[in-house]
């Protein structure tokens, strides 16, 4: 899968983890927090912050009984209407520029998913990078003919598509323009456990559809993350958060910022951990050679000593001939003075 340039990084195999803090609703509606969590999500050391951008009207009808109503006891949003939620949660529009303008300062790349055609007209007033697309949208393809159609590097979520949806909306993507296409595995509840992330999709997607493969992580902590870069993601999103604390409609499941800079430390091993096929010692291991076994001559021994297995011994350090060749000696004439602790070569024989 070839690299894919989003704004000045990077993206793919043989670069570090590209980790994403996915600010949503987590701003309760204030500016000023929205800019502080760009503030602590460079500081934790994301590569790029992500929002969203709709209103209650782009994205449902104002109506709050039925199935307009969320009534699921097991929901974070139970006791909401979907307009109500989406009202609460949406990042007003007069507040991207600023929200972007910050990121471009501090050095992370700002970006944003559309929901509709006038979100995507809007991100592109503003010259936004690249396009998220949300699992629930994988399947809306006059969204993704209108995001593909910009030619701009796509990330999709794929939770809950089939192959067969998955297949359509990337063929849909690639017929309409998208060259840079990255599929993000994600499991579409919230939380979600790591039961449920099926992670060995990561490879499968990538060998599926040939592109490269991220993770969107719904998972509480680190450790599905780590284990999703180790099978191959070269993208990490992670919802995010100044304080779980302050509420707000995904702070439930997001990541506070000692959190997020684990998560970028973490990854970054888990990527250097890769590295290659590799047999036989690195070169930071070949100082430790000195330490295995090797033959040793265990006692004073004077020419024409037999080697017996109390004067020949297979002891740390490595200095000696390998230990495979005890058999070889045992029973052989030594053709020299050598004392305790004098190193097996060959020159010793008769």
């Amino acid at each position: 899968m070839r690299e894919i340039n989003i704004a000045d990084k990077k993206i793919g195999a043989n670069n570090l983890p590209f980790v994403v803090a996915e600010m949503s609703g987590n701003h309760n509606q204030s500016l000023e927090v929205a800019l502080k969590i760009v503030e602590a999500a460079a500081e934790a050391g994301v590569h790029g912050l992500k929002i969203q951008t709709y209103t209650a009207d782009t994205m449902t009808l104002d109506i709050d009984e039925g199935e307009f109503y969320i009534q699921d006891p097991q929901s974070l949003w139970c006791g909401k209407s979907l307009y109500q939620l989406y009202q609460e949660a949406h990042t007003p529009w007069e507040w991207h520029k600023p929200i972007f303008a910050r990121c471009k300062e501090l050095g992370i790349i700002g970006f944003s998913t559309p929901f509709d055609a006038t979100a995507v007209d809007f991100l592109e007033s503003l010259e936004v990078p690249c396009y998220k697309i949300a699992s629930f949208e994988n399947t809306d393809l006059p969204l993704i003919r209108k995001v593909a159609s910009t030619g701009k590097p796509m990330i999709i979520s794929t939770g809950m598509a089939t192959i067969s949806e998955l297949d359509e909306t990337v063929q849909t993507a690639r017929e309409a323009g998208c060259r840079d296409l990255i599929l993000l595995k994600c499991t579409s509840t919230y939380p979600a456990i790591p039961k449920d992330t099926n992670l060995l999709t990561i490879p499968h997607l990538g060998d599926l559809f040939n592109v490269q493969v991220g993770l969107s992580d719904h998972t509480m902590g680190i450790g599905v993350a780590v284990a999703g870069v180790a099978l191959g993601a070269t993208l990490i999103e992670k919802h995010f958060t100044l304080r779980r604390a302050d509420g707000g409609v995904d702070s439930a499941f997001s990541m506070e910022p000692e959190e997020m800079h684990q998560l970028v430390v973490e990854t970054e091993k888990a990527w250097q951990a890769l590295g290659n096929i590799n047999y036989g010692p690195v070169e930071a291991e070949k100082t430790s050679l000195t330490f295995r076994r090797s033959l040793y001559i265990a006692q004073d021994m004077k020419p024409g000593d037999i080697f017996t297995s109390e004067n020949l011994r297979s002891v740390r350090p490595g200095f000696g001939l390998s230990t495979k060749y005890y058999d070889f000696f045992i029973g052989k004439s030594i053709n020299k003075y050598a004392k305790l602790g004098t190193p097996v070569n060959w020159n010793l024989l008769i």
